[in-house]
Protein backbone atom coordinates (compact mmCIF):
# COMPACT_ATOMS: atom_id res chain seq x y z
CA UNK A 1 0.00 0.00 0.00
CA UNK A 2 1.48 3.68 -1.05
CA UNK A 3 1.63 6.14 1.98
CA UNK A 4 -1.53 8.21 0.23
CA UNK A 5 -3.07 5.04 0.79
CA UNK A 6 -1.72 4.16 3.85
CA UNK A 7 -2.82 7.56 5.16
CA UNK A 8 -6.34 7.16 3.54
CA UNK A 9 -7.11 4.00 5.24
CA UNK A 10 -5.93 5.45 8.72
CA UNK A 11 -8.33 8.49 7.94
CA UNK A 12 -10.79 5.90 7.61
CA UNK A 13 -10.61 3.95 10.55
CA UNK A 14 -10.77 7.41 12.74
CA UNK A 15 -14.27 7.95 11.22
CA UNK A 16 -14.72 4.58 11.97
CA UNK A 17 -14.44 4.65 14.83
CA UNK A 18 -15.92 7.76 15.65
CA UNK A 19 -18.98 6.13 13.57
CA UNK A 20 -19.12 3.99 16.70
CA UNK A 21 -19.12 6.72 19.29
CA UNK A 22 -21.94 8.46 17.78
CA UNK A 23 -24.48 5.32 17.48
CA UNK A 24 -22.78 4.68 21.52
CA UNK A 25 -24.13 7.41 22.54
CA UNK A 26 -27.63 7.06 20.08
CA UNK A 27 -27.79 3.76 22.66
CA UNK A 28 -27.24 5.82 25.38
CA UNK A 29 -30.07 8.11 24.87
CA UNK A 30 -32.14 5.58 24.57
CA UNK A 31 -31.73 4.19 27.94
CA UNK A 32 -31.57 7.67 30.29
CA UNK A 33 -34.97 8.30 28.67
CA UNK A 34 -36.37 5.05 28.29
CA UNK A 35 -39.60 4.40 30.62
CA UNK A 36 -39.60 0.47 30.45
CA UNK A 37 -37.12 -0.91 33.22
CA UNK A 38 -35.93 -3.47 30.99
CA UNK A 39 -34.22 -1.07 28.58
CA UNK A 40 -33.35 1.54 31.28
CA UNK A 41 -31.84 -0.65 34.10
CA UNK A 42 -31.35 -3.73 32.46
CA UNK A 43 -30.02 -2.42 28.37
CA UNK A 44 -32.79 -5.02 26.81
CA UNK A 45 -31.98 -2.41 23.74
CA UNK A 46 -30.05 -2.00 20.24
CA UNK A 47 -28.75 1.03 18.35
CA UNK A 48 -27.26 1.62 14.98
CA UNK A 49 -26.83 3.79 11.75
CA UNK A 50 -27.56 2.90 8.38
CA UNK A 51 -26.09 3.64 4.77
CA UNK A 52 -29.19 4.59 2.62
CA UNK A 53 -29.38 1.28 1.16
CA UNK A 54 -30.12 -0.29 4.17
CA UNK A 55 -27.05 -1.79 5.26
CA UNK A 56 -25.89 -1.70 9.00
CA UNK A 57 -22.49 0.16 8.94
CA UNK A 58 -21.92 0.11 12.80
CA UNK A 59 -24.07 -0.62 15.43
CA UNK A 60 -23.58 0.41 19.91
CA UNK A 61 -21.92 -1.33 22.19
CA UNK A 62 -24.80 -1.06 24.62
CA UNK A 63 -27.62 -3.78 23.35
CA UNK A 64 -28.50 -7.35 22.94
CA UNK A 65 -27.44 -9.76 19.91
CA UNK A 66 -30.99 -10.81 19.32
CA UNK A 67 -31.89 -7.01 19.06
CA UNK A 68 -29.02 -5.82 16.94
CA UNK A 69 -28.66 -9.16 14.00
CA UNK A 70 -32.53 -9.02 13.91
CA UNK A 71 -32.38 -4.61 13.63
CA UNK A 72 -29.44 -5.36 11.14
CA UNK A 73 -32.25 -7.04 8.13
CA UNK A 74 -35.68 -4.94 10.03
CA UNK A 75 -34.47 -1.61 8.06
CA UNK A 76 -34.58 -3.12 4.83
CA UNK A 77 -38.19 -3.97 5.53
CA UNK A 78 -38.95 -0.22 6.62
CA UNK A 79 -37.20 0.63 2.67
CA UNK A 80 -39.53 -1.99 0.80
CA UNK A 81 -42.56 0.07 2.79
CA UNK A 82 -41.28 3.28 2.59
CA UNK A 83 -39.08 4.37 -0.51
CA UNK A 84 -35.99 6.38 0.70
CA UNK A 85 -37.57 9.02 -1.88
CA UNK A 86 -40.95 9.33 -0.26
CA UNK A 87 -38.87 9.98 3.17
CA UNK A 88 -38.57 13.61 4.22
CA UNK A 89 -36.70 15.04 7.81
CA UNK A 90 -38.09 14.72 10.58
CA UNK A 91 -39.69 11.47 9.81
CA UNK A 92 -40.12 8.52 12.03
CA UNK A 93 -41.40 5.12 11.06
CA UNK A 94 -41.81 2.10 13.69
CA UNK A 95 -43.16 -1.65 14.09
CA UNK A 96 -42.98 -4.60 16.09
CA UNK A 97 -44.55 -6.85 14.11
CA UNK A 98 -42.24 -9.82 15.25
CA UNK A 99 -41.47 -11.01 11.31
CA UNK A 100 -39.87 -7.86 10.25
CA UNK A 101 -38.18 -6.14 13.71
CA UNK A 102 -36.63 -8.48 16.23
CA UNK A 103 -39.46 -11.23 16.75
CA UNK A 104 -41.94 -10.66 19.27
CA UNK A 105 -44.45 -8.14 20.05
CA UNK A 106 -42.62 -6.38 23.30
CA UNK A 107 -39.93 -5.10 21.09
CA UNK A 108 -40.33 -1.66 18.97
CA UNK A 109 -37.83 -0.73 16.25
CA UNK A 110 -38.21 2.85 14.88
CA UNK A 111 -36.22 3.95 11.99
CA UNK A 112 -35.21 7.61 11.50
CA UNK A 113 -33.95 9.24 8.04
CA UNK A 114 -30.91 11.55 8.17
CA UNK A 115 -30.76 14.74 6.11
CA UNK A 116 -27.45 17.04 5.67
CA UNK A 117 -28.09 20.04 3.25
CA UNK A 118 -31.54 18.97 2.34
CA UNK A 119 -30.09 15.22 1.23
CA UNK A 120 -30.74 11.83 3.12
CA UNK A 121 -27.68 10.30 4.06
CA UNK A 122 -28.15 7.94 6.29
CA UNK A 123 -30.65 6.24 8.58
CA UNK A 124 -30.95 5.62 12.21
CA UNK A 125 -32.78 3.04 14.12
CA UNK A 126 -33.07 1.35 17.43
CA UNK A 127 -35.14 -1.28 19.21
CA UNK A 128 -36.74 -0.63 22.83
CA UNK A 129 -38.38 -3.79 25.02
CA UNK A 130 -41.32 -2.08 26.36
CA UNK A 131 -42.88 -3.15 29.56
CA UNK A 132 -46.48 -4.18 28.08
CA UNK A 133 -48.17 -4.56 24.79
CA UNK A 134 -51.62 -5.54 25.90
CA UNK A 135 -53.03 -9.15 25.12
CA UNK A 136 -52.10 -12.40 27.35
CA UNK A 137 -48.93 -10.15 28.98
CA UNK A 138 -45.63 -11.60 28.65
CA UNK A 139 -46.91 -15.42 28.58
CA UNK A 140 -46.44 -17.96 26.25
CA UNK A 141 -49.72 -19.22 27.01
CA UNK A 142 -51.02 -17.92 23.61
CA UNK A 143 -51.82 -20.06 20.62
CA UNK A 144 -51.55 -17.63 17.69
CA UNK A 145 -49.75 -13.83 18.09
CA UNK A 146 -53.47 -12.50 18.04
CA UNK A 147 -53.61 -13.01 21.67
CA UNK A 148 -50.52 -11.72 22.25
CA UNK A 149 -51.10 -8.18 22.15
CA UNK A 150 -51.25 -5.09 19.90
CA UNK A 151 -49.36 -5.84 16.51
CA UNK A 152 -48.71 -2.35 15.04
CA UNK A 153 -47.05 -2.64 11.11
CA UNK A 154 -44.26 -0.29 9.55
CA UNK A 155 -45.86 2.90 9.76
CA UNK A 156 -45.20 6.44 10.55
CA UNK A 157 -44.41 6.82 14.36
CA UNK A 158 -44.09 11.07 13.46
CA UNK A 159 -43.86 12.98 9.73
CA UNK A 160 -41.89 16.24 9.61
CA UNK A 161 -41.91 15.85 12.99
CA UNK A 162 -45.27 16.15 14.02
CA UNK A 163 -46.32 12.69 16.14
CA UNK A 164 -48.98 10.45 15.25
CA UNK A 165 -51.18 10.82 17.60
CA UNK A 166 -53.66 8.20 16.04
CA UNK A 167 -51.08 5.55 16.39
CA UNK A 168 -50.76 7.24 20.42
CA UNK A 169 -53.93 6.80 21.14
CA UNK A 170 -54.62 3.29 19.93
CA UNK A 171 -51.73 1.62 21.84
CA UNK A 172 -52.59 3.45 24.63
CA UNK A 173 -56.35 2.03 24.49
CA UNK A 174 -54.83 -1.53 24.59
CA UNK A 175 -52.00 -1.70 26.96
CA UNK A 176 -51.77 -1.92 30.62
CA UNK A 177 -48.90 0.79 31.43
CA UNK A 178 -49.97 3.53 28.53
CA UNK A 179 -47.41 6.08 29.81
CA UNK A 180 -44.84 3.65 30.17
CA UNK A 181 -45.31 2.51 26.53
CA UNK A 182 -46.04 6.27 25.04
CA UNK A 183 -42.90 7.60 26.90
CA UNK A 184 -41.16 4.65 25.18
CA UNK A 185 -42.14 5.76 21.62
CA UNK A 186 -41.15 9.33 22.35
CA UNK A 187 -37.75 8.13 23.85
CA UNK A 188 -37.19 5.69 20.58
CA UNK A 189 -37.47 9.07 18.57
CA UNK A 190 -35.32 10.96 20.73
CA UNK A 191 -32.86 7.95 20.35
CA UNK A 192 -32.19 8.70 16.72
CA UNK A 193 -32.51 12.37 16.63
CA UNK A 194 -29.51 12.24 18.81
CA UNK A 195 -27.84 9.53 16.99
CA UNK A 196 -28.67 12.10 13.31
CA UNK A 197 -27.33 15.19 14.94
CA UNK A 198 -23.98 13.66 15.82
CA UNK A 199 -23.87 12.15 12.68
CA UNK A 200 -23.97 15.46 10.87
CA UNK A 201 -21.64 16.84 12.75
CA UNK A 202 -19.52 14.13 11.97
CA UNK A 203 -19.42 15.05 8.28
CA UNK A 204 -19.49 18.54 8.63
CA UNK A 205 -15.71 18.07 10.50
CA UNK A 206 -14.47 15.58 8.15
CA UNK A 207 -16.15 17.42 4.76
CA UNK A 208 -18.18 14.57 3.99
CA UNK A 209 -21.25 14.61 1.30
CA UNK A 210 -21.86 11.29 1.63
CA UNK A 211 -21.24 8.01 3.42
CA UNK A 212 -20.75 6.02 0.31
CA UNK A 213 -17.00 5.93 0.53
CA UNK A 214 -16.75 5.45 4.23
CA UNK A 215 -19.36 2.49 4.40
CA UNK A 216 -17.36 0.56 1.09
CA UNK A 217 -14.59 0.89 3.53
CA UNK A 218 -16.04 -0.45 6.80
CA UNK A 219 -18.09 -3.38 5.35
CA UNK A 220 -15.92 -4.46 2.68
CA UNK A 221 -12.65 -4.50 5.39
CA UNK A 222 -15.15 -6.27 7.78
CA UNK A 223 -16.55 -8.92 5.83
CA UNK A 224 -12.82 -9.79 4.17
CA UNK A 225 -11.46 -9.47 8.08
CA UNK A 226 -14.91 -12.55 9.20
CA UNK A 227 -13.96 -14.84 5.88
CA UNK A 228 -9.83 -15.00 6.77
CA UNK A 229 -11.05 -15.73 10.10
CA UNK A 230 -13.85 -18.68 9.04
CA UNK A 231 -10.80 -19.64 6.77
CA UNK A 232 -8.15 -20.44 9.38
CA UNK A 233 -10.79 -23.19 10.55
CA UNK A 234 -10.86 -27.03 9.28
CA UNK A 235 -13.04 -27.13 6.87
CA UNK A 236 -15.58 -29.82 6.87
CA UNK A 237 -19.17 -29.82 8.61
CA UNK A 238 -20.04 -30.54 12.59
CA UNK A 239 -23.40 -31.54 13.90
CA UNK A 240 -24.78 -31.09 16.98
CA UNK A 241 -28.03 -31.60 19.16
CA UNK A 242 -29.91 -30.26 22.13
CA UNK A 243 -32.83 -30.89 24.02
CA UNK A 244 -34.52 -28.71 25.88
CA UNK A 245 -37.37 -28.18 28.07
CA UNK A 246 -40.09 -26.80 25.69
CA UNK A 247 -43.88 -26.32 26.74
CA UNK A 248 -46.21 -29.38 25.88
CA UNK A 249 -43.32 -30.93 24.53
CA UNK A 250 -38.85 -31.29 24.82
CA UNK A 251 -37.75 -29.31 21.75
CA UNK A 252 -34.79 -30.99 19.93
CA UNK A 253 -32.38 -28.84 18.26
CA UNK A 254 -30.50 -30.14 15.60
CA UNK A 255 -27.30 -28.06 13.30
CA UNK A 256 -25.08 -29.22 11.01
CA UNK A 257 -22.11 -26.28 10.40
CA UNK A 258 -20.35 -26.17 7.61
CA UNK A 259 -17.15 -24.37 6.85
CA UNK A 260 -16.02 -23.40 3.69
CA UNK A 261 -14.12 -21.03 1.95
CA UNK A 262 -16.78 -18.73 0.98
CA UNK A 263 -18.00 -18.84 4.87
CA UNK A 264 -20.18 -20.66 7.37
CA UNK A 265 -23.66 -21.97 7.05
CA UNK A 266 -25.82 -23.26 9.88
CA UNK A 267 -28.44 -25.82 8.59
CA UNK A 268 -31.01 -26.75 11.54
CA UNK A 269 -33.20 -29.71 9.55
CA UNK A 270 -34.22 -31.68 11.94
CA UNK A 271 -34.85 -29.58 14.87
CA UNK A 272 -38.41 -29.85 16.10
CA UNK A 273 -41.59 -28.46 14.55
CA UNK A 274 -43.72 -24.94 15.60
CA UNK A 275 -45.16 -25.52 19.10
CA UNK A 276 -48.81 -24.80 19.70
CA UNK A 277 -47.64 -21.73 22.12
CA UNK A 278 -45.85 -18.94 22.53
CA UNK A 279 -42.04 -20.03 22.53
CA UNK A 280 -41.55 -20.08 18.27
CA UNK A 281 -39.10 -18.41 16.64
CA UNK A 282 -39.27 -16.43 13.91
CA UNK A 283 -36.44 -16.39 11.70
CA UNK A 284 -34.97 -12.99 12.02
CA UNK A 285 -34.57 -13.90 15.14
CA UNK A 286 -32.45 -17.57 14.69
CA UNK A 287 -30.34 -15.90 12.44
CA UNK A 288 -29.59 -13.39 14.77
CA UNK A 289 -28.25 -15.54 17.46
CA UNK A 290 -26.98 -17.60 15.32
CA UNK A 291 -24.36 -15.78 14.10
CA UNK A 292 -23.63 -14.20 17.61
CA UNK A 293 -22.49 -17.84 18.65
CA UNK A 294 -20.40 -17.84 15.73
CA UNK A 295 -18.95 -14.89 16.19
CA UNK A 296 -18.10 -15.37 19.46
CA UNK A 297 -15.01 -18.08 19.09
CA UNK A 298 -14.51 -17.09 15.33
CA UNK A 299 -13.96 -13.90 14.97
CA UNK A 300 -14.75 -11.87 18.51
CA UNK A 301 -12.71 -8.92 17.95
CA UNK A 302 -14.09 -7.69 14.60
CA UNK A 303 -17.08 -5.10 14.61
CA UNK A 304 -20.37 -6.20 13.88
CA UNK A 305 -21.95 -4.48 10.80
CA UNK A 306 -23.37 -6.09 7.63
CA UNK A 307 -20.28 -7.26 6.20
CA UNK A 308 -19.08 -9.02 9.28
CA UNK A 309 -22.54 -10.24 9.25
CA UNK A 310 -22.87 -11.73 5.50
CA UNK A 311 -20.35 -14.56 5.61
CA UNK A 312 -22.73 -16.72 8.53
CA UNK A 313 -25.94 -17.59 6.76
CA UNK A 314 -28.46 -19.86 8.15
CA UNK A 315 -31.24 -22.15 6.88
CA UNK A 316 -34.22 -23.17 9.06
CA UNK A 317 -37.07 -25.24 7.26
CA UNK A 318 -40.42 -23.20 7.65
CA UNK A 319 -42.65 -25.04 9.73
CA UNK A 320 -40.05 -25.85 12.45
CA UNK A 321 -39.84 -24.02 15.52
CA UNK A 322 -36.86 -21.97 14.61
CA UNK A 323 -38.75 -20.69 11.24
CA UNK A 324 -42.40 -20.23 12.84
CA UNK A 325 -44.63 -19.13 10.45
CA UNK A 326 -47.09 -16.21 10.93
CA UNK A 327 -49.80 -16.44 12.83
CA UNK A 328 -47.53 -18.74 15.64
CA UNK A 329 -47.22 -17.52 18.84
CA UNK A 330 -44.05 -16.01 19.76
CA UNK A 331 -43.88 -14.15 22.94
CA UNK A 332 -40.99 -16.53 24.57
CA UNK A 333 -39.43 -16.76 21.68
CA UNK A 334 -35.81 -16.43 23.44
CA UNK A 335 -36.99 -19.13 25.33
CA UNK A 336 -35.66 -21.54 22.48
CA UNK A 337 -33.42 -18.83 20.17
CA UNK A 338 -30.86 -17.85 22.97
CA UNK A 339 -30.21 -21.69 22.92
CA UNK A 340 -28.82 -20.89 19.90
CA UNK A 341 -25.19 -20.25 20.66
CA UNK A 342 -24.44 -22.92 22.94
CA UNK A 343 -26.11 -25.60 19.94
CA UNK A 344 -23.54 -23.54 17.35
CA UNK A 345 -20.92 -23.51 20.27
CA UNK A 346 -21.26 -27.39 20.40
CA UNK A 347 -20.20 -27.44 16.68
CA UNK A 348 -17.50 -25.08 17.07
CA UNK A 349 -16.38 -27.49 19.68
CA UNK A 350 -15.24 -30.28 17.30
CA UNK A 351 -13.33 -27.63 14.85
CA UNK A 352 -11.55 -25.54 17.38
CA UNK A 353 -10.20 -28.74 19.05
CA UNK A 354 -11.81 -27.77 22.33
CA UNK A 355 -12.01 -23.90 22.17
CA UNK A 356 -15.70 -23.35 23.18
CA UNK A 357 -17.21 -23.25 26.92
CA UNK A 358 -19.79 -25.82 28.36
CA UNK A 359 -23.42 -25.26 28.10
CA UNK A 360 -24.86 -22.61 29.85
CA UNK A 361 -28.54 -21.69 31.19
CA UNK A 362 -28.76 -19.10 28.56
CA UNK A 363 -32.26 -18.45 28.38
CA UNK A 364 -33.19 -15.52 30.47
CA UNK A 365 -35.59 -16.04 33.19
CA UNK A 366 -38.46 -12.78 32.44
CA UNK A 367 -40.17 -12.48 35.81
CA UNK A 368 -43.00 -11.16 34.56
CA UNK A 369 -45.71 -9.92 37.64
CA UNK A 370 -49.19 -8.29 37.42
CA UNK A 371 -51.70 -7.28 40.19
CA UNK A 372 -55.36 -6.01 40.27
CA UNK A 373 -58.51 -6.60 39.19
CA UNK A 374 -58.43 -9.93 37.50
CA UNK A 375 -54.58 -10.57 37.24
CA UNK A 376 -54.38 -13.48 39.97
CA UNK A 377 -56.92 -16.20 40.71
CA UNK A 378 -56.94 -16.03 44.60
CA UNK A 379 -58.74 -17.60 46.56
CA UNK A 380 -57.19 -21.61 46.68
CA UNK A 381 -59.94 -23.75 47.73
CA UNK A 382 -61.01 -23.91 51.15
CA UNK A 383 -59.66 -20.44 51.84
CA UNK A 384 -61.45 -17.45 52.32
CA UNK A 385 -63.94 -16.30 49.54
CA UNK A 386 -63.28 -12.69 49.40
CA UNK A 387 -59.80 -11.53 48.20
CA UNK A 388 -57.68 -8.73 49.32
CA UNK A 389 -57.96 -5.59 47.41
CA UNK A 390 -54.65 -5.01 45.50
CA UNK A 391 -52.29 -1.81 43.95
CA UNK A 392 -52.63 -2.69 39.98
CA UNK A 393 -48.98 -3.21 38.92
CA UNK A 394 -46.99 -4.25 35.83
CA UNK A 395 -43.61 -5.48 36.74
CA UNK A 396 -40.82 -6.85 34.69
CA UNK A 397 -37.99 -7.90 36.02
CA UNK A 398 -34.87 -10.31 34.11
CA UNK A 399 -33.14 -12.88 36.09
CA UNK A 400 -29.86 -14.61 34.50
CA UNK A 401 -28.65 -18.25 35.74
CA UNK A 402 -25.08 -18.99 35.37
CA UNK A 403 -23.00 -19.36 32.24
CA UNK A 404 -20.93 -22.29 31.29
CA UNK A 405 -17.59 -22.97 32.08
CA UNK A 406 -14.48 -21.75 29.94
CA UNK A 407 -11.51 -24.04 28.66
CA UNK A 408 -9.33 -22.16 31.55
CA UNK A 409 -12.02 -20.08 33.55
CA UNK A 410 -15.01 -20.87 35.80
CA UNK A 411 -18.05 -19.93 34.80
CA UNK A 412 -19.73 -16.44 35.25
CA UNK A 413 -22.20 -16.13 37.91
CA UNK A 414 -25.66 -15.12 37.74
CA UNK A 415 -25.09 -13.37 34.29
CA UNK A 416 -26.94 -13.22 31.37
CA UNK A 417 -25.36 -14.77 27.99
CA UNK A 418 -25.96 -14.72 25.21
CA UNK A 419 -28.19 -12.09 25.10
CA UNK A 420 -25.56 -9.43 27.64
CA UNK A 421 -28.73 -7.34 29.12
CA UNK A 422 -28.01 -6.69 32.99
CA UNK A 423 -30.70 -7.80 35.96
CA UNK A 424 -33.08 -5.58 36.66
CA UNK A 425 -32.40 -4.05 40.33
CA UNK A 426 -34.96 -5.28 43.34
CA UNK A 427 -35.30 -2.13 44.52
CA UNK A 428 -36.49 -0.91 41.11
CA UNK A 429 -38.83 -3.29 41.24
CA UNK A 430 -39.52 -2.83 44.58
CA UNK A 431 -40.36 1.23 43.96
CA UNK A 432 -42.62 0.74 41.20
CA UNK A 433 -44.94 -1.99 42.59
CA UNK A 434 -45.72 -3.62 45.82
CA UNK A 435 -43.25 -6.44 45.60
CA UNK A 436 -41.28 -7.33 48.37
CA UNK A 437 -38.24 -9.66 47.81
CA UNK A 438 -37.12 -11.34 51.07
CA UNK A 439 -33.95 -12.89 49.56
CA UNK A 440 -31.22 -13.08 46.56
CA UNK A 441 -28.46 -15.19 46.89
CA UNK A 442 -26.16 -17.15 45.02
CA UNK A 443 -27.09 -21.22 44.57
CA UNK A 444 -24.57 -23.14 46.43
CA UNK A 445 -23.61 -26.65 43.91
CA UNK A 446 -25.40 -25.39 41.02
CA UNK A 447 -22.71 -24.41 39.29
CA UNK A 448 -21.70 -27.76 37.47
CA UNK A 449 -18.38 -29.21 38.80
CA UNK A 450 -15.29 -29.67 36.17
CA UNK A 451 -12.04 -28.39 36.06
CA UNK A 452 -13.77 -25.44 35.55
CA UNK A 453 -16.48 -25.17 37.89
CA UNK A 454 -19.40 -23.75 35.96
CA UNK A 455 -21.65 -20.23 37.05
CA UNK A 456 -23.93 -20.52 39.95
CA UNK A 457 -27.62 -19.83 39.09
CA UNK A 458 -29.50 -17.46 42.20
CA UNK A 459 -32.25 -17.69 44.32
CA UNK A 460 -34.83 -14.79 44.62
CA UNK A 461 -38.06 -15.14 47.22
CA UNK A 462 -40.84 -12.29 47.18
CA UNK A 463 -44.22 -11.68 47.98
CA UNK A 464 -46.78 -9.10 47.31
CA UNK A 465 -45.86 -6.87 50.26
CA UNK A 466 -49.98 -6.25 50.41
CA UNK A 467 -50.29 -9.79 51.30
CA UNK A 468 -52.69 -10.06 48.28
CA UNK A 469 -52.68 -12.89 45.39
CA UNK A 470 -50.37 -11.70 41.92
CA UNK A 471 -49.54 -13.33 38.83
CA UNK A 472 -46.39 -14.43 37.90
CA UNK A 473 -45.76 -16.00 34.42
CA UNK A 474 -43.29 -18.42 34.08
CA UNK A 475 -43.08 -18.52 30.26
CA UNK A 476 -39.29 -18.20 30.20
CA UNK A 477 -38.25 -20.99 32.76
CA UNK A 478 -36.12 -23.48 31.40
CA UNK A 479 -33.43 -25.98 32.15
CA UNK A 480 -36.15 -27.04 35.12
CA UNK A 481 -35.91 -30.51 32.97
CA UNK A 482 -32.82 -30.65 30.96
CA UNK A 483 -29.74 -29.25 32.32
CA UNK A 484 -26.91 -27.21 30.75
CA UNK A 485 -24.24 -30.11 29.93
CA UNK A 486 -20.48 -30.50 30.31
CA UNK A 487 -17.68 -30.47 28.24
CA UNK A 488 -14.83 -32.80 28.27
CA UNK A 489 -16.06 -34.75 31.57
CA UNK A 490 -17.65 -31.91 32.84
CA UNK A 491 -20.97 -32.45 34.75
CA UNK A 492 -24.27 -30.82 34.19
CA UNK A 493 -25.21 -27.40 36.22
CA UNK A 494 -28.17 -27.58 38.09
CA UNK A 495 -31.75 -27.84 36.96
CA UNK A 496 -33.79 -24.58 37.55
CA UNK A 497 -37.32 -24.60 39.89
CA UNK A 498 -40.17 -22.39 40.50
CA UNK A 499 -42.66 -23.07 43.45
CA UNK A 500 -43.81 -21.34 46.41
CA UNK A 501 -42.36 -21.06 49.72
CA UNK A 502 -44.99 -23.64 50.99
CA UNK A 503 -43.69 -26.51 48.88
CA UNK A 504 -45.24 -26.37 45.56
CA UNK A 505 -43.30 -26.57 42.62
CA UNK A 506 -44.93 -24.86 39.44
CA UNK A 507 -44.52 -26.19 35.90
CA UNK A 508 -41.76 -24.15 33.95
CA UNK A 509 -44.02 -22.97 31.10
CA UNK A 510 -47.36 -21.17 31.98
CA UNK A 511 -48.87 -18.74 34.47
CA UNK A 512 -49.07 -19.06 38.07
CA UNK A 513 -51.01 -17.32 40.97
CA UNK A 514 -49.32 -16.62 44.08
CA UNK A 515 -51.16 -16.26 46.83
CA UNK A 516 -51.11 -13.37 49.18
CA UNK A 517 -50.57 -15.70 52.41
CA UNK A 518 -47.73 -17.72 50.19
CA UNK A 519 -43.96 -16.24 48.87
CA UNK A 520 -42.95 -17.15 45.07
CA UNK A 521 -39.50 -19.09 45.26
CA UNK A 522 -36.98 -19.00 41.57
CA UNK A 523 -34.15 -20.94 41.67
CA UNK A 524 -32.66 -20.50 38.51
CA UNK A 525 -30.07 -22.98 36.80
CA UNK A 526 -26.50 -23.31 36.68
CA UNK A 527 -24.09 -23.35 34.11
CA UNK A 528 -22.03 -27.01 33.51
CA UNK A 529 -18.12 -27.83 34.23
CA UNK A 530 -15.46 -27.87 31.81
CA UNK A 531 -13.13 -30.66 31.70
CA UNK A 532 -12.79 -33.66 35.15
CA UNK A 533 -13.58 -32.41 38.06
CA UNK A 534 -11.10 -34.34 40.01
CA UNK A 535 -8.07 -32.32 38.32
CA UNK A 536 -9.69 -29.20 39.70
CA UNK A 537 -6.75 -27.88 41.67
CA UNK A 538 -8.01 -28.50 45.75
CA UNK A 539 -7.03 -24.83 47.04
CA UNK A 540 -9.95 -23.87 44.94
CA UNK A 541 -12.54 -26.40 45.32
CA UNK A 542 -11.55 -25.65 49.33
CA UNK A 543 -11.89 -22.10 48.64
CA UNK A 544 -15.18 -22.63 46.62
CA UNK A 545 -16.36 -24.45 49.74
CA UNK A 546 -15.34 -21.47 52.06
CA UNK A 547 -17.23 -18.83 49.47
CA UNK A 548 -20.36 -21.25 49.86
CA UNK A 549 -20.85 -21.94 46.27
CA UNK A 550 -19.84 -25.51 46.72
CA UNK A 551 -21.25 -27.35 49.80
CA UNK A 552 -18.85 -30.08 51.52
CA UNK A 553 -20.94 -32.82 50.37
CA UNK A 554 -20.44 -31.82 46.86
CA UNK A 555 -16.46 -31.50 47.04
CA UNK A 556 -16.28 -34.58 48.28
CA UNK A 557 -18.83 -36.51 45.84
CA UNK A 558 -17.85 -34.86 42.47
CA UNK A 559 -14.42 -33.38 43.39
CA UNK A 560 -12.70 -36.01 45.98
CA UNK A 561 -11.60 -33.33 47.99
CA UNK A 562 -12.58 -33.71 51.76
CA UNK A 563 -12.46 -30.36 53.40
CA UNK A 564 -12.75 -29.99 57.50
CA UNK A 565 -16.09 -28.02 58.80
CA UNK A 566 -13.73 -24.68 58.81
CA UNK A 567 -13.43 -24.52 54.98
CA UNK A 568 -9.74 -26.08 55.29
CA UNK A 569 -8.94 -29.55 52.81
CA UNK A 570 -7.65 -32.31 54.49
CA UNK A 571 -4.88 -33.25 52.14
CA UNK A 572 -4.06 -37.16 53.17
CA UNK A 573 -7.85 -37.90 52.70
CA UNK A 574 -8.45 -36.02 49.38
CA UNK A 575 -5.69 -38.06 48.01
CA UNK A 576 -7.11 -41.07 49.00
CA UNK A 577 -11.00 -40.06 47.81
CA UNK A 578 -9.42 -39.39 44.66
CA UNK A 579 -7.44 -42.25 44.30
CA UNK A 580 -10.52 -44.35 44.77
CA UNK A 581 -12.69 -41.71 42.32
CA UNK A 582 -9.94 -42.98 39.64
CA UNK A 583 -10.04 -46.34 40.03
CA UNK A 584 -6.18 -46.42 40.53
CA UNK A 585 -3.35 -46.31 43.31
CA UNK A 586 -1.41 -43.98 41.73
CA UNK A 587 -0.72 -40.85 43.84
Amino acid sequence: MSGAGALAAIHHQIMWNRLVAVVEEQAQTLIRTAFSTAVREAGDLSAGVFDVEGRMIAQAVTGTPGHVNSMARSVGHFLARFPAATMADGDVFITNDPWLSTGHLFDFTAVTPIFRRGRMVALFACTAHVVDIGGQGFSADARQVYEEGLCVPPMPLARAGVMNESLLEIVAANVREPVQVKGDFYSLAACNEVGGRRLVAMMDEFALDTLDELAGFILGNSRQAMLDAIRALPAGTYGNRMTIDGYEHPVDIVAALTIGDGGIHVDYHGTSPTSSRGINVPVCYTEAYTAFGVRCLVAPNILNNAGSLAPVTVFAPEGSILNAPRPAAVAARHVVGQMLPDVVFGCLHQALAGGAPAEGSSSLWVMALYGGHGAADEPRPGRAAAPRPTTPFTALGILAGGTGARPAKDGLSATAFPSRVKCVPLEITETMSPIVFWEKEFRCDSGGAGASRGGLGQKLTLANGEGSAFTMTAATCDRVIFPARGREGGLPGGRGRVGLASGTTFEGKTKHTVPGDDRLVLELPGGAGYGDPVTREVRRVAEDVRHGFVSVEAAERDYGVVVAADGVADEPATRRRRRAMRGSDTP
